[in-house]
């Protein structure tokens, strides 16, 4: 197995994959400014988290969009790490698209069969900071009413929410998944 990826080369394996796609290299900038941003938090609360990994996964986590920008784009991420020989990483790739996937919901949406949830801290840090993040937009951290009555202490993730219930519906699990992995985190935050 190779040494550890480290920042640098993910960086250079990013902006090579994504010379011609401007907006994804922007996304995974954003999204590894806002995970690195998280993880400093929980280590000044005193949690234990990998920073070095959680950057490094940050900028990985949509290189499956330089093959395609559909949902298949985690799965084939992990493919591409795999055979770049960074199967640690994989799962990376595999667990941000909407906080989590279950083996039901992948057969449905026409992926291989298993559960595709976020399970490390760093993991999990990763597909949180991915939902603030809409192409070039970061979203905000104000409160606002909408999300006190959702009982999310921040709008932070509240319009990849919304967006997911315009699309999926108010019910679908993907919801309650995003809001319980903004809880899960924030409860980590002194």
């Amino acid at each position: 197995m190779k040494p550890r990826m480290t920042e640098a080369r993910a960086l250079a394996l990013v902006k090579m994959k994504f010379a011609y796609q401007p907006v994804v290299l922007e996304h995974v900038m954003l999204v590894k400014e806002k995970a690195e941003e998280i993880a400093k938090k929980l280590i000044q609360s005193g949690v234990k988290v990998d920073l070095e990994l959680v950057k490094v996964g940050a900028l990985i986590h949509d290189i499956g969009r330089s093959v395609t920008h559909d949902i298949r784009h985690g799965i084939i991420g992990g493919e591409i790490l795999r055979e770049l020989g960074y199967p640690e990483l994989a799962r990376f790739a595999e667990t941000h698209i909407g906080g989590g996937i279950s083996k039901e919901e992948a057969k449905k949406l026409g992926l291989p069969p298993k559960d595709y949830f976020p399970k490390t801290l760093e993991e999990k840090i990763v597909a949180y900071a991915d939902k603030f993040v809409e192409g070039e937009i970061e979203f905000s951290s104000s409160p606002t009413e909408d999300v006190k009555r959702k009982n999310i202490k921040y709008d932070t993730i509240l319009p990849t929410i919304k967006k997911y219930e315009r699309v999926l519906g108010k019910d679908h699990p993907a919801i309650k998944r995003l809001i319980n992995l903004q809880r899960e985190i924030e409860s980590l935050i002194k």
